[in-house]
């Protein structure tokens, strides 16, 4: 959302997220300039081809998150999205199957395998089921609309990168950064956004799928990475690295009140490296 707001202003926008899914949604939204999906495109995606389609999806999270012939359709697109030649038009198809895969999910999360909730047949006190039961490809026209509205032509050079941020290079000079990073509450959950978007993640490693799935957990998700913003212990430092990094630019960033590090603390760590805060 920022990237795009800066976008907007006319601004030089480099757009980071380590997660892949994220970085399609930016290739397509904010390094894009130009490219949106067609009728062509859409025919294209939703149509069996006169190639093999592999049954990845229907196999290994069967009654997990969708119906059986939903999963039949996912396993098809994400194949016919596969061999989209143009980059940007295949990162704008990419949005339009995630959110369709996230509107479709109670909680909007693949947090845990509970396809029931939206079947079974019950009273119900929350949720919209009209939603989980529209098509995918009603949710997939619709989504196609929404990004196809937000591409826009600018001069200036964006671009959508997928590094860790402290590998992010260093050979451009960046007026400001923003800083958006997972937050630890001081109580409660720790989210874990690659756990919780596992079946996105996914979607982009589609070939490599299988290496990376966690087959001890029954909704099958990918395995676990260590994150140092997940780390109670680690993450004030982490905190330091970051803002030492990018000390020579404007720091902006975000931060949850009741979360670690506090305000307080982030403040002393911008107060070592910046002399206006």
């Amino acid at each position: 959302s920022i990237a795009y707001k800066a976008k907007k202003e006319g601004k030089t926008v480099i757009y980071n997220d380590y997660l892949r899914y994220n970085y399609h949604i930016g290739h397509g939204l904010i390094e894009n300039n130009s490219e949106i999906l067609t009728e062509e495109d859409i025919d294209f995606i939703f149509c069996r081809q006169n190639f093999d389609y592999p049954t990845f999806i229907q196999d290994n999270f069967k009654e997990t998150y969708y119906t059986n012939e939903e999963n039949k359709w996912l396993d098809k697109v994400i194949t016919n999205i596969s061999k989209i030649e143009n980059k940007y038009k295949k990162s704008l198809a990419l949005y339009c199957l995630f959110q369709s895969c996230i509107i479709k999910r109670p909680y909007n999360l693949f947090h845990r395998k509970n396809l029931y909730v939206r079947t079974s047949d019950v009273k119900r006190s929350f949720g919209n089921k009209v939603t989980w039961d529209k098509s995918f490809e009603e949710h997939f026209r619709k989504f196609v609309k929404e990004i196809n509205s937000c591409v826009f032509p600018t001069n200036k050079k964006c671009l959508s990168i997928n590094h860790d941020v402290f590998k992010i290079p260093e050979t451009e000079k960046y007026d400001l950064v923003y800083i958006d990073t997972p937050y630890i509450p001081k109580k409660g959950e720790i989210v874990d956004y690659r756990d919780a978007y596992h079946f996105l993640e996914g979607l982009v490693n589609y070939d490599n799928w299988a290496e990376l799935i966690d087959k001890d957990r029954k909704h099958n998700p990918l395995k676990k990475e260590y994150c140092v913003w997940n780390d109670k212990n680690n993450i004030i430092g982490a905190f330091e690295k970051l803002i030492k990094k990018f000390k020579n630019s404007i720091l902006v960033i975000s931060y949850r009140s009741d979360g670690i590090p506090s305000q307080k603390e982030l403040l002393n760590i911008l107060r070592k490296y910046k002399q206006n805060v």
